[in-house]
């Protein structure tokens, strides 16, 4: 116990360092001075010295007073003994003083306060790197971030790095690391996205935008780096994610109207919006959040009685479901950011009867038209996954949809390639593997071992000696993209940032629905009732 407790009272390096003077000292001193250190607080240095003295001296005491007590002993029972006894003289030397350390306290003055924690790189996706991987491929040091104000629980304001919670909670270093192994992704990916990040980086324009039409492409390319957990202040792809946000606030003007250089269905600005409306959540910069709120305004009003939207936000009862996806996703980063909008709320619940409308089948099958009931088993994806986001997971048109993709060889084994004609393979796809993760269980599992290896072969990958890329710190870097058919034409910017959105899937967002298990719903679990397609059992009512 004596060796154990030294040990501990010796790690305090300021007590260890001062250990002097003890052959100086008597030992009625040294027995003065312990005396002196037991009566002060046990949480000081004092005590702990005393203490430690106590257990260190215990044995040279015992050593003088141990035999004076046999000595007493003895006398008494010689004094009580009938008989006399032979008188036995004991001399009695003075002890010599002990040498029990080499030094010893002189002065006590109070410990040190413990170091400042050195900050260590939390982003470790696994501890076994992917078979095959370029060490030098892998992510570099987590940035510094710069702490940004925030009136509520979306970013945490610490020194470094920034740790994002709520709906972005998986996206900040070190969680999205566990967020990946959690979801069934590895290294593979995540390099492919560090390409693919770098890819968009090197390809954005000095005004900081991408290919037309410029506003949702750029939009479409902050989103990659936003689920990436990249901000103004990161290291390698701050200037980047600035240079976007100010080319769309631009574009966006008040954000109460079009766009510039936007497409002819205004395709851009629920794209736009989403982006900005992610983009303020992530750094709570003011300017950001009065732009998007004005343009979450205009997609509220924009909205039909129905609950969906048509091109141009235009007022009629055409419900598009391609184009609602994009109104729907930008609500739901509206809500998760805390933009305040009158009628938000209501606006994300009615857009859940917009996807009824254009359902058709029911619990064993079925899918989503285009503007009106349908088993398009396309666009199916799109109202499948919008309804997830805004609270419907367990209704009969998501679980419907997912039932159908069960049982479509085709969505298995799917030619992001060469998809049929007017078929918009990859567009499919971003929707497709977001509802499959959604749903999760075994659903997303056999999803996830196709999609990600499929796309991760599929990328055009510059290596770093000929890629031209440099990044932050001096370092070569290889870089990839896709430019596989997206139903637009032929756009690697529009392809890359649907295949690299896909490839964040496991920290982009927290599962909207999970049971216990933390799959989809049970297998036993009943079949919920089917009914008329425009009988919501969701409250809309605020």
């Amino acid at each position: 116990m004596a060796e154990q407790f030294a040990e501990e009272v010796l790690e305090e390096p300021r007590l260890h360092d001062m250990m002097e003077l003890f052959d100086e000292l008597s030992f009625s001193e040294k027995w003065a001075k312990v005396s002196e250190g037991l009566k002060q607080p046990q949480d000081s240095g004092d005590y702990k010295w005393a203490k430690f003295q106590v257990k260190r001296l215990w044995a040279p005491a015992c050593a003088i007073v141990v035999p004076f007590i046999l000595i007493f002993t003895v006398g008494l029972l010689a004094a009580f003994t009938p008989e006399a006894q032979p008188v036995v003289e004991v001399q009695i030397m003075e002890p010599e003083p002990v040498e029990e350390l080499d030094d010893i306290i002189e002065e006590i003055i109070p410990p040190p306060e413990p170091p400042e924690p050195e900050e260590v790189d939390p982003d470790i996706i696994s501890d076994v790197p992917f078979a095959g991987a370029d060490p030098t491929e892998a992510p570099g040091p987590v940035a510094d971030f710069s702490p940004q104000p925030t009136p509520f629980d979306a970013v945490a304001i610490i020194k470094s790095p920034v740790i994002m919670r709520g709906i972005y909670g998986s996206r900040s270093p070190g969680a999205r690391g566990a967020a990946i192994a959690g979801g069934g992704g590895g290294s593979a990916g995540e390099f492919a996205v560090l390409r693919a990040l770098r890819w968009l980086k090197k390809n954005q324009s000095s005004e900081g935008s991408w290919d037309a039409p410029k506003p949702a492409m750029t939009a479409l390319a902050l989103l990659t780096f936003l689920a990436h957990g990249e901000t103004p202040s990161s290291e390698e792809f701050g200037l980047t994610v600035e240079m976007a946000i100010k080319y769309l606030l631009e574009s966006a003007g008040t954000g109460s109207g079009k766009l510039k250089g936007t497409d002819g269905h205004e395709y851009s600005f629920p794209i736009v919006a989403y982006a900005l409306c992610e983009a303020y959540g992530m750094t709570q910069i003011p300017d950001i959040k009065y732009v998007a709120e004005k343009m979450i305004e205009r997609i509220v009003k924009g909205q039909h009685p129905s609950g969906g939207w048509d091109y141009n936000l235009k007022q009629n009862t055409r419900d598009d479901t391609s184009y609602m996806g994009w109104c729907a996703q930008a609500l739901k980063a509206a809500k998760a950011a805390y933009i305040e909008v009158e009628g938000l709320e209501k606006a994300c619940k009615l857009s859940v009867k917009g996807f009824q409308k254009n359902f058709a089948g029911n619990y064993d099958g079925g899918g989503f038209g285009y503007t009106s009931p349908s088993a398009n088993h396309g666009l199916s994806p799109i109202g499948t996954l919008c309804m997830q986001l805004h609270g419907a997971a367990q209704e009969t048109e998501v679980l419907g949809s997912l039932n159908t993709y069960d049982k479509a060889a085709k969505w298995q084994t799917y030619d992001i390639d060469n998809p049929a004609p007017g078929k918009d393979g990859l567009y499919y796809w971003y929707y497709l593997t977001q509802a499959k993760f959604q749903a999760g269980g075994e659903r997303w599992n056999k999803w996830n071992k196709l999609f990600s290896p499929e796309l991760v072969r599929k990328q055009i990958v510059q290596k770093k000696e000929v890629s031209g890329y440099v990044d932050h710190k001096g370092v070569a870097r290889s870089i990839g993209n896709w430019d596989q058919y997206t139903g637009h034409g032929a756009c690697p910017v529009f392809a890359t940032c649907l295949a690299t959105l896909q490839l964040e899937v496991y920290y982009r967002y927290l599962p909207t629905f999970k049971t216990a298990d933390g799959g989809g719903p049970a297998a036993d679990a009943p079949p919920p009732p089917d009914r008329d397609n425009n009988d919501v059992k969701i409250d809309i009512t605020i």
